[in-house]
């Protein structure tokens, strides 16, 4: 018997094993050597074959992205038998072709967030925007009202649709987890042609630890409730009651602390420029560091108070939460570092029937005055369940050391008041009423408003809403075009928000 036709002839591995043994049995093989070395050919074989198909699966998304998924069925067809663009593989078509997974970039992420842009190793970026539409009606305000010296001032009633505000962040970190930027740009639409119509700025950070996260920017005063990161989860949209506005501090470049002291217990402590600086440039601030603001508050029973411990109870609290806070606030203030009286979230120091206390003959004295010390100490209190909320808070402003040319007739000025706001979702995550209040008890008269009001939440997400409000005022002492109330205000206002943010 001769082996060499035995070994030209086209047999398997196994087959050409097994005659070559019984020829050569001086190199024979065992069975299941043979078999085991089959076995790993075979795996060899088949994890090429799997990182092929990885390689056609990633062109065949690449080439599906490029042509705009017109047909991701035949695309693959074309890719995997090699047909040329435009025609159909003569394969047999499976018997259910799946479509590929339409391509995606920028993960959502809910509670205004925004889109992830980019997310490496070396830090991230994260776009959202909060905007909103209003339409606006102060047709039922008095035309012109007569402050405490018997001046009498026209108002200039408005009757028209704006949107009113764009805001762009982008936010993340960069570097180190712990190091985190906010950068942003902050619009008002009522105020063009003014300065600060449109602000550019944002702020840098580094935590450290739970309790201390330092920032250093532009930020808010936490002087009362509603700038202590509340925003936008108010009931109002984007205004405040009255009484808020008037004794509150505003925006200014800083630099601050904040953190959690205990389970429930937060704090923010700010040294910043002046009480408003957006729309006031370097030259117009003094030479002196001196408005300090700080918060404290707590939350005993649940640690928590909802997303930034905002107004209202959108998320049905199963349990009563509460809140409690104190926040102080004190400013020596230059008439030259004020903003204007349309600037953006602009803050002036004003008497009780509107006057600003800077203006030139303020008190119908013929005197000015040129510097005043500011103090403001504000408590708030507050509670959550199942859909129901109540807030309130109590202010108190003094005003003193005053530096002036002429004469006025007081040294020094106090005034107080309060705010009380209540909400209920008559629909979970739907529809929700609320009620707000507030006065003012001044020197020079004491104004008071009160509103009512629906949110509607067509797509049960709280940060995308339509409100309807009624407000009535009472001689507001407050009051500028991104705002519903103007100084002097008494009447009705009407107006409707579309309210969103991501």
């Amino acid at each position: 018997m001769k082996l060499t036709p035995f070994l030209s002839f086209p047999l398997s591995i196994t087959a050409a094993g097994v005659l070559f043994s019984l020829a050569v049995p001086a190199y024979a093989v065992s069975t299941n050597e043979l078999i085991l070395q089959r076995l790993q050919a075979l795996e060899q074989q088949q994890v090429i074959m799997a990182e092929e198909l990885q390689a056609k699966d990633q062109r065949i998304r690449e080439l599906e992205s490029r042509l705009g998924m017109e047909d991701p069925t035949v695309l693959s067809e074309q890719t995997i038998s090699g047909a040329p663009p435009g025609t159909v593989a003569s394969a047999a078509p499976a018997a259910s072709p799946v479509p590929a997974s339409p391509v995606m970039f920028g993960e959502f992420q809910p509670g205004g967030r925004g889109f992830k842009l980019a997310d490496t190793p070396m830090g991230d970026v994260n776009f959202s925007a909060w905007a909103y539409a209003r339409y606006l009606n102060q047709q039922g305000l008095d035309d012109s009202y007569t402050d405490s010296f018997g001046r009498t001032k026209e108002l200039d009633l408005r009757n028209d649709f704006q949107l009113n505000k764009v805001n762009l962040y982008f936010k993340g970190w960069l570097f180190d987890p712990k190091f985190r930027y906010l950068l942003y740009t902050w619009t008002a639409n009522t105020s063009q042609g003014d300065s600060a119509q449109v602000v550019v700025a944002g702020s840098m950070s580094y935590k450290f630890n739970e309790a201390v996260d330092t920032g250093v920017g532009i930020g808010a005063l936490p002087g009362t409730r509603s700038l202590r990161g509340t925003f936008p989860y108010w009931t109002k949209v984007d205004s405040r009651p009255m009484s808020d506005d008037f004794f509150r501090p505003s925006y200014t470049t800083g630099i601050w602390s904040s953190g959690e002291l205990a389970e429930g217990l937060k704090y923010k402590l700010m040294l910043g420029n002046n009480l408003s600086q957006l729309g006031v440039n370097a030259a117009q601030l003094d030479s002196d560091l001196d408005t300090w603001s700080g918060t404290l508050y707590w939350m005993p029973t649940t640690g928590e108070f909802g997303p930034s411990q905002g107004y209202g109870d959108f998320e049905n609290h199963a349990e009563l939460a509460t809140l409690f806070g104190i926040s102080g606030t004190t400013s020596r203030e230059d008439r030259q570092s004020q903003p204007g009286t349309e600037d953006i979230q602009n803050s002036q120091i004003r008497l009780s029937d509107g006057t600003i206390i800077f203006q030139p003959d303020a008190f119908n004295t013929g005197g000015r005055i040129n510097n005043a010390t500011y103090y403001m100490l504000s408590v708030d209190a507050g509670m959550k369940y199942r859909g129901f909320s109540l807030s309130g808070e109590y202010y108190n402003r003094w005003v003193n050391d005053f530096d002036v040319d002429g004469e006025i007739p007081v040294n020094d000025l106090y005034d107080h008041g309060f705010q009380l706001q209540t909400s209920y979702m008559f629909l979970p995550k739907t529809l929700q009423g609320y009620l707000a209040g507030s006065k003012v008890f001044g020197e020079y008269g004491d104004p008071w408003d009160a509103s009512v009001g629906l949110n509607w939440y067509p797509l049960k997400q709280r940060l995308l809403r339509v409100n309807s409000e009624l407000l009535y005022l009472r001689k507001s002492p407050i009051g500028y075009a991104s705002v519903p109330a103007q100084v002097g205000g008494d009447g009705y206002v009407f107006q409707t928000n579309l309210e969103m943010l991501f």
